[in-house]
């Protein structure tokens, strides 16, 4: 594909190429600020500089995409950032799990000693493997068959592999078929990721089921608040697609393998060299880096294991249950919080099922397909109408239950009755009998400020709670007010520190399309008006399809 043309932007004048240079100095002071916090292991202070670095150009008033300092500063930005909470993601940051090994990185230490009995074993074996790719069994397919049936750690890492192939296997089925591919090429997944969905490689920076680099365009959105690489469906379309797209240029699959691994240039100039099409010949000409030369024999070993388990004492897999969700496709930004207060779900198993989220909260005005546990679609569609738009991103959703006063609800989410029953369209003095539920009007975190905010402490506050209502650390809270390092209780009526000066978070302050005045009460389902700014499906299945060719060196992973 041609490049297109830059686009001519206007003249600017002295005071705003003046006003451009602080905003990029402000940029990068705010960046810089993320990564100490980073490198000293404060995460949540991390996202908040990383948060306040973006919304800093989000809220500039110009025009990043007409101004090209600007907009080469925002996908310097934005690309670093990625790169650092992909990072924090591998190693598991409080919300996400810690990956494990893939089989192909326990695997880098296979040493290619031949045991002729497992040659004829799998050669055996072939002839009843059904397989919808070509097949075959050599010493280097049979070297890792040895290593994934014969030893602890190939064996645990392969296990696990197949078990978590429980999860995605229908809908990559499906897929492949939808996109035309053999569906054997799931077994890449074997290699790229263990079928981890948040898989990331900490020196390329390639991440999801599939190992995408995290630039070049596969049809995958990838910005401040989302990365698609991380959607199991929007991924594995985007890898079908590819995996289609470098069969036609190659023509065979092992080399399209070979392809995905080193990139289809490298492949292509591999064959003319030596004049040999042929995966083999290339492996035994040493033609191939050494990752892809293991790429493709370890997946093939994989397939014959997956055919064949227990002769190979796979006997003891168990498969993960498939992963079912209902999808609510929306267009605001909604906390995790709240979601996870209206459908009742735990908020990891929604980080679970949302695994190209960044944020713990959707993008703001703009399509987010929002997966949610199994038959809670219809529940929280009807409940977040009870939401102001503009308010999804910071408020609650409050189950009542028979011990709930207004002024017990108002000191758990440390806000006033009297907005608490504004916002329900409640008395100060009404009594909860026959509410089934409260929105709470909880402010927004990080409100703007161009000093330094405190709080005087309420009876009930906890120092957990205060750092949660304020976006901060507990531990930023103990620093800034000069507090022991242990224990979470706190006086009444003590004013504590809880906001430096100019933190920003657009995301939680700007108006969104939509947004109502007043919120009905939560007395009956009947008072909740529909809102018409999101859409339910039970999949995700639309993906924009990819216009240029994946051609970075994977094989630097």
């Amino acid at each position: 594909m041609q490049p297109q043309a830059a686009p001519v932007s206007p003249p600017q004048s002295p005071a705003q190429q003046q006003r451009i240079r602080n905003l990029i100095q402000q940029v990068d002071a705010a960046y810089a600020a993320g990564q100490a916090d980073y490198k000293k292991g404060d995460l949540p202070a991390a996202r908040r500089d990383f948060d306040h670095a973006v919304d800093l150009m989000l809220t500039s008033g110009l025009d990043i995409k007409s101004t090209p300092e600007l907009q080469d500063e925002f996908d310097r930005i934005v690309d670093q950032i990625n790169g650092l909470e992909m990072e924090a993601l591998r190693q598991g940051n409080g919300f996400t799990p810690k990956t494990e090994d893939t089989p192909a990185e326990a695997a880098e230490e296979v040493t290619f000693v031949v045991d002729p009995n497992i040659v004829a074993k799998a050669n055996a074996d072939l002839a009843t493997t059904k397989s919808d790719l070509p097949l075959v069994v050599n010493d280097y397919v049979a070297a890792y068959i040895n290593f994934f049936a014969n030893t602890t750690k190939g064996h645990n890492t392969l296990l696990h592999a197949f078990q978590r192939a429980g999860r995605y296997r229908q809908m990559i089925e499906r897929v492949m078929s939808e996109e035309g591919v053999p569906h054997d090429l799931i077994y890449l997944a074997v290699a790229e990721s263990g079928f981890q969905p948040r898989a990331v490689n900490r020196k390329s920076r390639a991440g999801g089921m599939w190992q995408f680099m995290p630039y070049g365009s596969y049809g995958l959105t990838r910005n401040i608040y989302v990365d698609e690489r991380f959607d199991p469906e929007k991924s594995t379309r985007a890898y079908a697609r590819y995996m289609k797209y470098i069969y036609e240029q190659l023509g065979d699959w092992y080399l399209s393998m070979a392809g995905y691994d080193w990139g289809t240039g490298n492949v292509q100039r591999a064959v003319q060299k030596t004049g040999y099409a042929d995966f083999w010949e290339l492996y035994k000409r040493n033609n191939l880096p050494g990752e892809t030369k293991n790429y493709v024999p370890e997946i093939l070993a994989a397939i014959i294991i997956a055919n064949h388990p227990t002769q190979y004492g796979f006997d003891d897999i168990t498969l993960d249950p498939p992963v079912l969700t209902d999808t609510v496709t929306i267009n605001y930004s909604a906390d995790l919080r709240l979601v996870s207060d209206i459908v009742g779900a735990p908020i990891d198993e929604l980080i679970a099922l949302n695994p190209s989220l960044l944020r713990m909260v959707t993008p703001p005005d703009t399509e987010f397909d929002l997966h949610l546990p199994a038959g809670t679609a219809a529940l929280f569609q009807e409940k977040i109408a009870a939401i102001p738009v503009s308010k999804r991103d910071s408020w609650r959703y409050h189950k009542v239950t028979p011990d709930d006063t207004l002024a017990s609800v108002a000191r758990t989410y440390s806000v006033s009755v009297s907005a608490l029953a504004d916002a329900n369209q409640l008395d100060t003095t009404s009594k909860l009998d026959g509410v089934e539920a409260l929105v709470v009007p909880v402010p927004a975190r990080a409100v703007p400020s161009s000093h330094t905010v405190y709080y005087t402490t309420r009876r009930g506050d906890t120092l957990v709670s205060i750092a949660d209502r304020f976006g901060i650390s507990l531990s930023q809270l103990r620093r800034w007010n000069k507090l022991p390092a242990s224990g979470i209780r706190v006086d009444a009526g003590r004013r504590l520190h809880v906001a430096e000066p100019t933190v920003v978070r657009a995301s939680a302050t700007r108006t969104r399309r939509g947004s109502h005045a007043k919120t009905p009460s939560s007395r009956t389902s009947s008072h909740a008006a529909k809102s018409s700014s999101s859409k339910t499906t039970h999949k995700s299945t639309s993906t924009k399809r990819s216009t240029h060719p994946k051609t970075s060196t994977r094989a630097q992973k």
